[in-house]
């Protein structure tokens, strides 16, 4: 028998104990691979490479504060910015308030979006009719498979943050990858159908002539407009969307301190186990070092069989947060939160350094008395 096969017929020795604890190791894992993905997604993930070279300019005070129309003449002006268009969130309702029918809807100017969002694959027709219909949307592939849009199908949202209830007409579909799942409309539209509205806009989306630009520009801008009675801040498209995620209060924190309380509550759980099972194996290793294991031998078979039983618990778990994770971002509750939110190879790497170390270090402390036993009082054990 080698090595490596007692360890794995020993880690199975008390199979309740050992399902158990690969249970429980396993939940943890989990929860942690979901905390870690989340934490990647929010803080890490840089999103397309496209939208490196995009910066949004809003109102400095809030989101809530809209912009006048004219700065996007001053803005375009700047040297090394190659497109500005309006964007304003509409935040309708679609169909009902349930999550499954909500998505983001934008109104924006066509003529130069696509200029902006480039990495939004449109077919060249489609375009020519979402530009010239004033009714017209252009909708997100995703969505349209959801609700079995086609072009020329109609779409109707309630206003909620603005009076009005669009009636809209599907004129283009775009693919991109992750999927924003939006619909975008004419500004136009909404200026005419709220008059105060008109010369107004919830913030600008600049696109620039390459990622090193997005400083300088992003500096421009602000300083171009920080005496007027509507100052800007403008900031990276990464940026932005944090400033979403800052609004639910300290997520970094939050994360942090739940994986924290995962690795410590899954290192007590596998220690436990460990000096449970090497106590109840006391005469055994008198037996063994009678044999002739040294201790470093003994030592390195309790750590090896903590070791895999805390990868094995890993393994699981990893696979059951990609399984978790896959089905939440394909949900009707998640399909609009959840763009980009998958389980990556580096984030299961680190889950199963994590559960191996905890495996090795709930061990060392039991293995190591055991490897310094007395043969003589390891036989007279009574356990």
């Amino acid at each position: 028998m080698t090595k490596t096969s007692f360890v794995i017929r020993n880690s199975f020795r008390n199979k309740r104990r050992s399902v158990l604890t690969m249970l429980s190791i396993g939940f943890s894992l989990l929860l942690l691979t979901v905390m870690m993905t989340i934490w990647r997604s929010f803080y890490m993930d840089q999103g397309a490479p496209d939208s490196a070279k995009r910066v949004i300019t809003r109102h400095r005070v809030s989101l809530t504060f809209l912009l006048p129309t004219y700065y996007r003449d001053k803005i375009r002006s700047l040297p090394g910015v190659v497109a500005v268009v309006p964007m304003t969130f509409f935040g309708g309702k679609y169909k009902d308030d349930r999550p499954e029918n909500s998505f983001a809807q934008f109104a924006t100017d066509p003529s130069e979006y696509l200029k902006v969002a480039s990495d939004k694959v449109v077919p060249p027709d489609q375009v020519l009719a979402w530009q010239r219909d004033r009714a017209g949307a252009l909708v997100d592939i995703e969505l349209a498979k959801k609700f079995g849009w086609k072009i020329g199908d109609r779409i109707h949202l309630t206003g909620t943050f603005f009076p009005a209830n669009p009636e809209l007409t599907v004129r283009a579909i775009y693919t991109m990858d992750p999927p924003p799942r939006t619909i975008y409309f004419h500004t136009a539209y909404l200026e005419e159908a709220i008059p105060w509205f008109k010369g107004q806009a919830g913030f600008f989306d600049v696109r620039v002539s390459s990622a090193d630009d997005v400083p300088n520009v992003a500096a421009a801008i602000d300083d171009l407009f920080r005496n007027s009675p509507e100052p800007t801040k403008t900031e990276s498209e990464h940026a932005f969307k944090l400033s979403f995620v800052a609004m639910l209060g300290n997520v970094k924190a939050f994360i942090l301190s739940i994986c924290a309380a995962v690795v410590f509550a899954i290192l007590l759980v596998s220690a436990n186990t460990m000096a449970m099972s090497i106590r109840g194996r006391t005469r055994e290793v008198a037996v063994l070092k009678t044999l002739g294991f040294t201790a470093r031998n003994v030592l390195s078979l309790f750590v090896g069989e903590a070791v895999a039983l805390s990868l094995a618990g890993g393994v699981a778990g990893i696979l059951a947060a990609a399984a978790v994770i896959h089905l939440f971002a394909h949900s009707p509750v998640g399909i609009g939160i959840s763009n980009g939110l998958t389980v990556t190879v580096p984030t299961m790497g680190v889950a199963l350094v994590v559960a191996a170390s905890v495996g090795f270090f709930s061990a060392c402390l039991p293995a190591y008395k055991a490897s310094r036993m007395n043969i003589v009082e390891g036989l007279r054990h009574i356990g």
